[in-house]
């Protein structure tokens, strides 16, 4: 058995997010950065010959056909002709409804690596393309760069921002996107701006107002960390963070969560730790390495 091990599909941060508008089709314009964490889930891949994909592990509750994985994985078939499968186990570490980019990280993490795997040859872009019909935010997966984003969430232009530490706080609340973009008292007209610095304090995520309204308890979270940093939203939700100058100060922070919380202490970054990955396996292949069943490159 041939199994590649050990394939990140990091968390993301919006360190910010604007809703500057809303199309005729429903989908809303945003303004936001992305940023990565060195936090995330991990995936193992075993080519098949049979042309089937199935996936194990992964959010409990989330049919297979359903999983964006397993959708991304027949999305780089069709695209390309591929008559190999995979068989793809998914170690979850980042909660549902978070904010955190688990589902749409994973996808992207498929679909780069599939791609190396089955030797399919895609560019970024055309697994970009690929990816932006799976979810607007796959795509800045794929390019794995910190990125300003406006449209959608899909017109990206890579930046650097500064790389804290952060402390991500998980209130237990699995937040619907739908139902948050949905909601009447969503501001949708915030000026438009062009790209900040983050420490302005007129940024904010535009989400958090009726995150509070239907999540009482992200409210509560979000007045606890306020104490200690500039507590913030990611994405729509649930989970929230705070930027500290060191791990040491955050971890500090971390100690002192009330229960039931969870929280994990991570560093932000603008490289996605999948591009790292993605060049020590193609390192591997160009010097005639092979990948053990543990995913350590042996002779």
């Amino acid at each position: 058995m041939n199994v590649s091990r050990g394939w990140p599909a990091p968390a993301k941060l919006n360190r910010f997010l604007h809703v500057v508008g809303r199309r005729e089709n429903g989908y809303h314009e945003l303004e936001t950065l992305f940023q990565f964490l060195d936090h995330g889930d991990r995936l193992d891949f075993e080519v098949t010959a049979d042309g089937n994909v199935t996936r194990t592990g992964g959010q409990p509750g989330v049919a297979a056909e359903r999983d964006l994985v397993v959708r991304a994985a027949r999305a780089l078939q069709a695209a390309t002709g591929e008559r190999r499968g995979a068989r793809i186990h998914i170690e979850k570490r980042l909660p549902a409804g978070g904010g955190l980019g688990g589902g749409s990280s994973d996808a992207a993490t498929t679909l780069v690596a599939l791609n190396a795997l089955w030797g399919a040859g895609l560019g970024e872009a055309h697994l970009a393309d690929i990816a932006l019909a799976l979810g607007a935010d796959v795509p800045v997966f794929v390019y794995g760069h910190a990125a300003w984003a406006e449209g959608v969430g899909e017109q990206l232009t890579p930046v650097d921002p500064d790389e804290p530490w952060f402390l991500v706080v998980d209130p237990g609340a699995s937040v619907g996107t739908a139902e948050v973009f949905g909601a009447p008292k969503l501001t949708r007209n915030t000026p438009r701006i062009r790209i900040p610095r983050l420490e302005t304090g007129s940024l904010r995520n535009d989400c958090e107002p009726v995150v509070r309204a239907l999540y009482p308890e992200v409210g509560r979270a979000l007045d606890w960390l306020g104490r200690f940093g500039d507590a913030r939203l990611t994405g729509t939700g649930g989970c929230l963070f705070a930027a500290f100058p060191d791990r040491a100060q955050a971890d500090a922070v971390r100690s002192r969560l009330p229960a039931p919380w969870r929280g994990f202490v991570a560093r932000g970054l603008n490289g996605s730790p999948l591009r790292q990955r993605l060049s020590a396996w193609q390192a591997q292949e160009a010097c005639g390495a092979t990948e053990d069943n543990w995913g350590v490159a042996k002779r």
